[in-house]
């Protein structure tokens, strides 16, 4: 299978659906980015320049690069029209397994037969996922960093009936985005996750037990084990809530304690103190700055 000059859907215009965008577009696929809220379309476009700006101020990319790359992405609020034509569909919706089987669904029924359905998920079953269409030989996971055009990791994640041939592709795909594929199978948490969020959520229930502040917490790690970014802070970047949602996929599936998410992070979505994109997690962060101290229910 070729996809070198196949039309790419992205779905959803957040963060990562944004990035998943640029970066094909940036090595001349055609995109469109397919999102209900005209508004977050219009706010994706944005972010993808400004990014772009950015690396052309670095002198990472020449001008000219940015604008092939914004002349390659087209936006869409109407589904059946943003696939219509796709060769490839990269979901990039909410970690929601409800929202992501419902969109699985209508892809199935709205793209071209020949289509591969990947999803960016981080942590939900990909055999799940294709079990409610017609072709779960063609559906595969994709699972990007972020951010996007800047971290290099693929993690490509086989369903229980992905072909080889449907695998081999996406993963000569990756390496056409300048990525490196690494391919694992089906199973919860899939590698990232199943070793990132034990991590970071024991470091919160250090936290929480008191063995230590949200700083030393971090140092530790950071200067202890040449991480180039704390746990409690990382929490706070990739989303508390994202991390709840992917402990709970853990805990669910193995049905081991060890994945229990700690009480702290529970109480601390549900008070909506989500890290980075609230405002406020272990740190509290000012808004269009870089700047951030810890919060003071911490301090």
């Amino acid at each position: 299978m070729n996809l070198s000059g196949g039309v790419i859907s992205v779905i959803g215009a957040g963060t990562m659906g944004n990035g998943i965008a640029h970066v094909f577009a940036q090595h001349g696929f055609k995109v469109t980015i397919v999102d209900v809220s005209l508004s977050q379309l219009d706010r994706a476009l944005v972010t993808i320049g400004k990014n772009l700006d950015r690396m052309v101020a670095k002198e990472i990319i020449r001008k000219e690069l940015k604008d092939e790359t914004l002349a390659n992405i087209s936006i869409q609020s109407n589904l059946i029209e943003g696939v219509k034509n796709a060769e490839l569909v990269v979901e990039a919706a909410t970690e929601n397994i409800e929202l992501k089987l419902k969109i699985f669904e209508e892809l199935d029924n709205y793209t071209p037969k020949s289509a591969i359905l990947a999803t960016n998920t981080s942590s939900i079953s990909i055999t799940k996922i294709a079990a409610v269409t017609n072709r779960a030989n063609k559906v595969i996971g994709m699972h990007f960093m972020n951010p996007v055009p800047v971290m290099k990791l693929v993690e490509i994640i086989n369903g229980y009936a992905t072909d080889k041939e449907v695998t081999d592709t996406i993963v000569d795909l990756s390496k056409k985005l300048g990525k490196v594929p690494c391919v694992v199978n089906d199973y919860p948490g899939f590698i990232a996750n199943r070793i990132l969020m034990p991590m970071i959520n024991e470091a919160i229930c250090s936290l929480y037990e008191g063995v230590a502040g949200v700083e030393e917490i971090d140092t530790v790690m950071k200067l202890g084990m040449a991480h180039p970014m704390g746990p409690l802070q990382l929490a706070d970047f990739i989303g508390l809530d994202v991390c709840l949602a992917i402990l709970r996929v853990l805990h669910d599936g193995f049905g081991n304690p060890k994945y229990a998410p700690c009480p702290l992070l529970i109480n601390m979505v549900t008070a909506g103190k989500l890290g980075v994109k609230s405002g406020e997690g272990f740190y509290v962060y000012t808004a269009g700055s870089k700047d951030f101290v810890v919060s003071k229910r911490f301090q």
